[in-house]
């Protein structure tokens, strides 16, 4: 048994097993950027980066052909840490080492944390709007909204992925279950004289006696977005109230009555709300003359709290985001003269890759100065 173990600690501490690991990470780097061309950045990060296996299809099976970004950072750490335990004692002369691959700890615990928590959203804001919620770039979720109370509305959001799995689902909230009856990842949504070829359409209710949808290609470049379409039935104590077709594509919500309530049913991008919101006061933009390019935009904005006091004024503009409330807006873009395109990033770790970086530099610079005086104090021996 102490053979296997030993085995087993000097297959983790090898040099082999370091140089093994980079040499995949180059290979993954390099396939990951070759196959950018058709998924696009962020199908790339979840194919490659953000998982144990790059996986694809062989026939009806999806079989695991690469080792992951997690699974070859997952070793590189063990293998660092392993290194550390039974090769390197401490002491000041190999402190500037311990202080660097403490920052490469640091970095690939970074990369993980900031993959399992970071989320993307955006904000779209004309000028005098204000808005408390930001919306997925990708991801999308079907809100039904008791909207009896005119005062305050009740919104139960279903997640996109239990449409697609046909998940049925019963919320206290809702008098009614909701049961998926078809799902398209990615639609053409139209008029059904305009989409004779559209497949039966199961919708009984709201738009579905006018509209009809036709499956499409999903799509993975960065600047394209998907839009899903989905038929939900609504079944309550005493049978079906009908089938909804929902898509991002019909825009307005569909309102119906049950049970003496007022709903409305709408699929939309999923939504995070803040315990704030922005309104923009002034959105500006220049651009090259004689073209289109944008040179330079900002958006001046107003934070206001919950508390109702004066509000803040804060000017975001390219590489000058605002930070608040653990969330980071950045200038992503704009439509027309007065609508901001913001990005809203939440990622609690933002500042780990920074500190790694400084540690990463301080223990180099240590171990150089720690050899320069030793090389030097023997230069100077008689």
């Amino acid at each position: 048994m102490n053979v296997r173990i030993r085995e087993l600690r000097d297959f983790f501490v090898s040099l082999k097993l370091t140089v093994a690991l980079l040499a995949l990470s180059i290979v993954l780097v390099f396939w990951a950027t070759l196959d950018q061309v058709h998924l696009g950045v962020w199908a790339v990060q979840q194919k490659f980066f953000h998982a144990f296996f790059v996986w694809t299809k062989a026939g009806g099976l999806l079989l695991p052909v690469f080792p992951g970004g997690y699974l070859i950072g997952g070793l590189l750490l063990v293998n660092l840490v392993s290194a550390h335990v039974y090769r390197f004692h401490l002491g000041w002369r190999k402190s500037g080492i311990w202080i660097t691959h403490a920052g490469l700890i640091l970095l690939l615990v970074g990369e993980l944390v900031s993959g399992l928590v970071q989320k993307d959203f955006q904000m779209q804001l004309e000028e005098n709007e204000t808005r408390n919620y930001s919306e997925s770039l990708r991801l999308n979720e079907l809100a039904i909204v008791d909207t009896t109370d005119p005062k305050t509305d009740r919104v139960v959001a279903i997640p996109e992925s239990l449409l697609a799995r046909g998940v049925v689902v019963q919320n206290p909230a809702l008098p009614f279950r909701v049961v998926p009856k078809g799902y398209y990842a990615n639609s053409m949504v139209g008029l059904k004289s305009q989409l004779p070829s559209a497949p039966p359409s199961p919708a009984t209710q709201g738009m579905g006696a006018m509209v009809a949808a036709v499956p499409m290609e999903v799509s993975y470049q960065e600047d394209a977005r998907n839009n899903p379409t989905a038929f939900v039935e609504l079944v309550g104590p005493d049978g079906s109230l009908g089938t909804w077709i929902v898509s991002t594509l019909l825009g307005n919500p569909q309102p119906f009555t049950y049970a003496g309530r007022t709903f409305k049913i709408v699929l939309r991008p999923t939504r995070a709300y803040h315990p704030f919101s922005l309104t923009l006061e002034k959105f500006s933009h220049d651009i090259y003359p004689g073209t289109d390019i944008p040179k330079n935009f900002s958006s001046k904005v107003r934070i206001n709290t919950p508390e109702g006091g004066e509000g803040r004024d804060v000017l975001i503009y390219m590489n000058n985001p605002l930070r608040y409330s653990g969330l980071t807006f950045y200038q992503s873009g704009f439509q027309g003269e007065h609508t901001t395109i913001l990005q809203v990033v939440h990622n609690p770790s933002w500042l780990v890759p920074y500190i790694a970086c400084a540690a990463i530099s301080l223990g180099l610079c240590i171990q150089f100065l720690i050899h320069l005086v030793g090389f030097v104090g023997k230069r100077s021996r008689p």
